[in-house]
């Protein structure tokens, strides 16, 4: 089994440690999915071994940890046993409540944000960190259907008018609203140093060279085009009713956005790696491959984590970080800087995420760095990646560490 794992069994109010029947255990997640899972084998051999004596119509709970860290918490909904005596079973975390609890949602003039608060209220789930959306939704009606699709529909609409993913995710038995590009992590996967195997796919299938917001006559309120792309390949077209609430004004940076985002080939990456258990669903991490000409963030759409055989390993699949091209702009010491100003930096820690409570690793030489992304109003604003050998940053920062 791999080195630094622990597995505790949870029968009540009593934990019962079993990390020494562990063969195998994989523990994964995927964007759009409510709920992170975990997987487990065990020794079953009632003769050689202590058995686990799980009963999952009992509510029996999990808790795994790698090297002292909590990685998962959850309930265990299915077990299996076989004549080769093993049992393996599959445990979700809490979000898995907000995929099977449904309801009639009507929410108006709501963020984001409010619904994922009143999603995990009615059905009193607990919760941690939440990000605020700033737009509001003028009406959303969602009758008979789960809580984790009205907050996903929520979701949907603020990035159509604001352009920045937010994700759901749970830790320590908390579910959080987290926005995806404040989560770009310090983490690198390099060929020749923790990379094992990549595949690369571009396509245009699904791409748009244009956009047209029709009402619900059919009468055209506005359209947007890519000329330059469309030179390259050709019109493709996509039709949008835009909710009837919506003003001129908001019907106009919903088309932009739309176009921004289906005007954008599709590219996903597939790559097996070195473990590194931060690197889960919805965070970002940038990836060096040569070969390819990648040197860029991606964020983590689904991940496999396997622990087998005194060995951690990850399977990731990855899309490109479209939304941190937008240019934003901010302000420190006085001075104004936007997303790709190359920067003195002072020295200092660097965290892993805009919100960390603390930093990661030892504090960082000064040296030149690029900003890569700001999280306005943020407790360490600033994201910032070394521009040569003589700094090691590579992660948010403060206000005044750099100019």
């Amino acid at each position: 089994m791999a080195d630094g794992i622990s597995l505790m069994i949870i029968k009540g109010e009593q934990g019962y440690d079993v990390t020494q029947l562990v063969e195998q255990i994989k523990w994964r997640g995927r964007k759009g999915s409510a709920s992170r899972t975990l997987n487990v084998t065990l020794i079953d051999d009632g003769d050689k071994h202590t058995r686990s004596e799980i009963d999952v119509e009992q509510g029996h709970q999990c808790l795994f940890c790698y090297n002292g860290k909590e990685l998962f918490r959850g309930i265990i909904m299915m077990q299996t046993q076989n004549n080769q005596k093993k049992l393996t079973f599959t445990a979700y975390d809490n979000g898995i409540y907000l995929a099977n609890n449904k309801d009639t949602f009507t929410y108006k003039n709501k963020t984001a944000s409010d619904v994922f608060r009143d999603c995990c209220t009615r059905f009193g789930l607990p919760i941690g960190e939440v990000a605020e959306c700033s737009y509001r939704i003028p009406e959303l009606t969602k009758p008979k259907t789960t809580a984790f699709d009205a907050i996903l529909d929520a979701l949907s609409l603020d990035f159509d008018a604001t352009g920045i993913r937010h994700y759901v995710t749970s830790e320590k038995g908390n579910l959080n609203l987290l926005t995806r590009r404040e989560n770009i992590v310090q983490w690198v996967i390099e060929v020749g140093q923790n990379l094992i195997t990549y595949s690369y796919t571009r396509s245009i299938e699904a791409i748009k060279t244009r956009v047209k917001m029709v009402s619900k006559e059919g009468t055209t309120l506005t359209e947007r085009r890519n000329a330059g792309l469309e030179e390259k390949i050709g019109i493709f077209q996509e039709i949008d009713k835009p909710d009837e609430s919506l003003t001129a004004a908001q019907i106009n940076d919903l088309i932009d956005s739309i176009l921004d985002e289906k005007s954008m080939p599709g590219r996903t990456l597939d790559v097996e790696a070195i473990g590194i258990s931060d690197v889960i669903s919805g965070i970002g991490i940038y990836i060096i491959i040569p070969e390819l000409g990648l040197s860029r963030t991606f964020y983590v759409d689904s991940d496999i984590h396997t622990f087998k055989d005194n060995l951690h390993t990850m399977s990731l699949k990855l899309n490109y970080a479209n939304d941190l091209s937008k240019s934003e702009k901010g302000s420190g010491d006085g001075k104004y800087y936007k997303v790709g100003d190359i920067v003195q930096f002072n020295g200092g820690p660097h965290y892993v995420s805009s919100t960390a409570g603390r930093p990661t690793g030892s504090p960082c030489a000064a040296g030149p760095a690029k900003i890569t992304l700001i999280a306005k109003g943020a407790k360490h604003p600033w994201h910032l990646i070394h521009a040569n050998s003589s700094t090691r940053v590579y992660g948010w920062v403060d206000n005044g560490t750099f100019n």
